[in-house]
């Protein structure tokens, strides 16, 4: 194997990845909704209160970084109910997917950015819990092709046109 440039190993990742799990936050402060098949729109999950379309359409987590914030928060688990985030995908490195597509099932997802903790996680895992989620809060996306969204569905990262 030759030289690769930085872009080639960029653009490489090494295997698709999977839609792990799907919330609903009905309400701002209410509690969240746990779901295995949702309707997702330009402007974001159908039942969600947070629905606009645009770079925060939709939030997503990576399934492993659970465990990180987990253990830096001191607990023995984080559900991502307490994360308040739509979607759990795990074997996909969100954060390299930056600027890049997923794809799930016919939705096309843009990720836009990283997803800053909020300081309710103070309350939802007790103190220092807003540092503990801190790189580990996931990333917000742009929705490009809308469609249906059912847990358990392959997540592939393509790249932009």
């Amino acid at each position: 194997m030759g030289m690769e440039t930085l872009s080639e190993l960029i653009a490489r990742f090494p295997r698709p990845g999977r839609l792990t799990w799907i919330g609903l936050r009905p309400e701002r402060r209410g509690p969240l909704r746990i779901v295995t098949r949702a309707e997702l729109r330009l402007e974001g999950l159908v039942g969600d209160h947070r629905t606009r379309p645009g770079a925060r359409a939709v939030t997503l987590i990576q399934a492993e970084h659970l465990a990180v914030i987990a253990a830096l928060a001191g607990k023995p688990e984080v559900p991502p109910e307490v994360l308040r985030r739509n979607l759990v995908i795990s074997g996909v490195n969100l954060h390299a997917a930056r600027g890049r597509r997923l794809r799930i099932g016919d939705v096309t997802l843009e990720i836009a950015g990283p997803c800053a903790p909020c300081s309710r996680m103070e309350q939802a895992l007790g103190p220092g819990g807003y540092n503990a989620m801190r790189g580990h809060g996931g990333v917000t996306a742009r929705v490009l092709r809308p469609g249906w969204l059912t847990a358990g569905m392959p997540v592939s990262v393509v790249p932009a046109d």
